[in-house]
């Protein structure tokens, strides 16, 4: 069935398999991507990382290429390409001129079925080990991981998307197969195209291409997190920074005050924000910020600072009373009205961009279960208002005592 809304088609397979089109024809090329419902949060503990170690696989070699022809095969169709992992998606896309989008959605379909060579597995999960060990160099990183794997204790969003080096050195490569069955049928992932291009063509291409995959009867069993309180310490000696961050709960993506929490982020923590003039600029914390964290059922709020060791004391007295008085007083029109105006330049320009508007369209297909227009993004930026800061800020407080974690060198708040 195809049903279009300009300037969308939406389309379904008869194995599930979903299409979005947007249609973009004042551009000259055009991005695919296909979207695969799953994620860190879809593993289960013993198999962490596998998702990210699976989307690795999938560049080393299908029936018809070994991973060098996967490689050179971008290349000669001038593709920008790459795949990422997060904890609820796995995306791999491409970006071409529009006379190439044919062979793009090809060699991404290919990709999908890889086999997934036996002869590649042992040699990529070296890479993956590595890269778990580089993951402990950074402070940022270990640091995030650490705060997720507290406020997310007892549920998947707990371990790090890379996985930990005991699960992933564990992992075999039938384990990962029986994963890659279930979780990469058709019925469990999107098609989605962005550019110049025809609608009919597109479809065209993915039954041809996609037509003959197997459905599995997959159904998400994802269960909503609890956001804990309480504190928690990582001494780590060979950083020379300590990060100190408070967590709050949120909204989810899918939730319409989502806006409205990204302007609060960005008012207490981005740009000029009041961290910046009264944290940063006072010398208190070489970077400090704030950011919406949010999956499609849940988000937290994470304020955080990175300091010397010894201001640590300070700079979370300092990020409380910033919380505390926005709470409290509120936020000005101003502020809101900088920040609107930003958000709107920000969404304009990414909406000129096909490999843009492929992952905005992915955020809103799992998020809300349709393509939303510029024109309805815009408006839900227009409709953040003083009141709807003060109606989030109820219910959604920064001045509790939250989720503190801190990071570094010094083994405080509890210790010296």
């Amino acid at each position: 069935m195809t049903t279009a809304i300009s300037p969308y088609t939406l389309h379904t397979l008869d194995n599930g398999l979903r299409i979005v089109i947007e249609r973009m024809p004042d551009v000259r090329s055009a991005a695919a991507g296909f979207l695969v419902q799953t994620g860190a949060r879809d593993e289960v503990a013993a198999q962490a990382g596998v998702s990210h170690f699976l989307e690795h696989m999938m560049f080393k070699g299908t029936a018809k290429r070994e991973w060098r022809e996967i490689t050179v095969d971008f290349d000669r169709m001038g593709s920008s390409y790459n795949a990422f992992t997060s904890e609820e998606r796995t995306v791999y896309y491409g970006w071409v001129p529009k006379e190439h989008i044919g062979r793009q959605i090809e060699l991404l379909a290919d990709m999908m079925r890889s086999t997934l060579p036996p002869e590649e597995f042992d040699m990529e999960k070296k890479v993956i080990l590595e890269e778990i060990a580089m993951a402990k160099d950074s402070l940022d990183h270990v640091m995030f991981d650490f705060l997720q794997e507290k406020a997310f204790a007892g549920h998947p969003l707990a371990w790090p998307i890379l996985g930990y080096e005991r699960t992933v050195g564990d992992l075999t490569r039938d384990t990962m197969w029986a994963y890659f069955q279930e979780r990469y049928a058709p019925d469990n992932m999107t098609l989605v195209v962005a550019g110049h291009v025809d609608p009919d063509d597109v479809i065209g291409f993915a039954r041809q291409h996609c037509g003959q995959w197997r459905a599995s009867g997959t159904k998400s069993k994802r269960v909503p997190p609890n956001v804990h309180g309480g504190v928690d310490v990582l001494k780590v000696d060979q950083f020379k920074q300590q990060v100190v961050a408070l967590t709050y709960p949120s909204v989810g993506a899918a939730d319409e005050r989502i806006e409205t929490a990204a302007a609060v982020s960005t008012i207490l923590g981005g740009d000029n924000s009041r961290f910046f003039w009264n944290i940063v600029q006072k010398g208190l914390s070489a970077r400090a910020g704030a950011y919406h964290l949010d999956y499609t059922d849940s988000g937290c709020m994470i304020l955080y600072a990175v300091c010397q060791p010894e201001n640590a004391e300070k700079v979370v007295e300092a990020l409380r009373f910033e919380a505390n008085r926005l709470c409290t007083d509120g936020v000005q029109e101003h502020e809101v009205a900088r920040v609107k105006n930003k958000r709107r330049t920000g969404l304009a320009v990414e909406c000129e961009a096909p490999y843009h508007r492929l992952t905005q369209l992915m955020d809103d297909m799992e998020c809300r279960g349709r393509p939303r227009t510029v024109d309805e993004m815009l408006a839900e930026v227009d409709a953040v208002s003083l009141d709807s800061v003060r109606d989030y800020l109820r219910a959604c407080p920064l001045n509790g005592p939250g989720h503190l974690t801190s990071v570094g060198p010094r083994q405080w708040p509890n210790g010296a």
